[in-house]
């Protein structure tokens, strides 16, 4: 069992930062694939950033060099800094881990990330 929880979430305005944390247990970060998800209202869940245990990192298409996902494994954290925020990253933003299996099999509670115009 592995259990996330995020952190870090809020308000902004446009073109700020905020970074998001997930603080895991049961299992160490780098023994698991981590990722960070976001739903808006109304659109399905879609992958932001995940970091493989073996290190690649992968970006969704729309954060264009914005976001930076990383790893303290002395902290047991996966952080997400998001730089240069816009009104449409407005969402729930989800830590999740996938162990040995292909899906991601646990999730946050998820930590709301408004940004206004």
């Amino acid at each position: 069992q592995v259990q996330l929880v995020e952190s870090g979430g809020g308000l902004v305005q446009a073109g700020g930062s905020l970074r998001l944390s997930c603080a895991a247990s049961g299992r160490t970060v780098n023994s698991c694939t981590m990722g960070w998800f976001r739903q808006a209202p109304g659109k399905e869940r879609e992958l932001v950033a995940q970091i493989a245990r073996s290190g690649p990192i992968y970006y969704g298409n729309f954060v264009k060099g914005r976001f930076t996902i990383s790893r303290d494994n002395a902290k047991n954290t996966v952080s997400l800094k998001m730089n240069n925020l816009k009104p449409e990253d407005t969402a729930i933003y989800y830590c999740a881990a996938k162990t040995e299996t292909e899906t991601y099999d646990y999730w946050g509670q998820g930590t709301q990330v408004t940004v206004s115009s």
